[in-house]
């Protein structure tokens, strides 16, 4: 499995937030802009604490496994890989809603003095700070499920579990 790349994420949220500013000045243009909703980053923010905790959960895991406490849970090698996986599309997605919402959140900052375009604003401006947050909280939980330098890699660094 491949590592999560941090240019890969940077480069959809650039994109994604070059098109929805486009977007979003298109669509102003033609009629009324929809608005952020205001669950975007509660949501946002619930997938981020999902990621962080699964992520301490394994490493608690492992931690009691290395120091062979009696009572340790082994970590089941395909689990740990479902949730590499899950935080890995998690990032992917929140880099594009991050992107998405920061883009409609440049192009409201022009429009500050309308109460209602002010708060759309601030929405889309905490979407985007949840995003960065499960942004973190995946890539804490690939770093987490690293499997250790083997020698047999021949040099080529550790890779993810699974």
């Amino acid at each position: 499995m491949k590592e999560l790349r941090i240019r890969v994420l940077a480069g959809v949220f650039v994109v994604a937030g070059i098109l929805s500013w486009a977007g979003a000045r298109l669509w102003n243009s033609v009629g009324s802009l929809p608005s952020v909703p205001v669950a975007a980053p509660i949501v946002l923010a619930l997938i981020a604490v999902v990621l962080a905790a699964t992520a301490l959960s394994i490493r608690a895991r492992l931690r009691a496994q290395r120091e062979r406490q009696p009572d340790a849970k082994g970590v089941d090698p395909l689990m740990a890989a479902r949730a590499v996986v899950f935080g890995q599309a998690s990032a992917l997605v929140a880099a594009l809603v991050a992107g998405m919402y920061g883009g409609t959140g440049v192009f409201l900052l022009e429009f500050l003095d309308i109460p209602a375009r002010r708060d759309q604003a601030i929405y889309a401006g905490f979407s985007v700070l949840a995003a960065l947050g499960v942004i973190a909280a995946a890539i804490f939980l690939e770093r987490v499920c690293k499997l250790p330098e083997d020698d047999d890699n021949n040099g080529q660094g550790a890779a993810p579990a699974a």
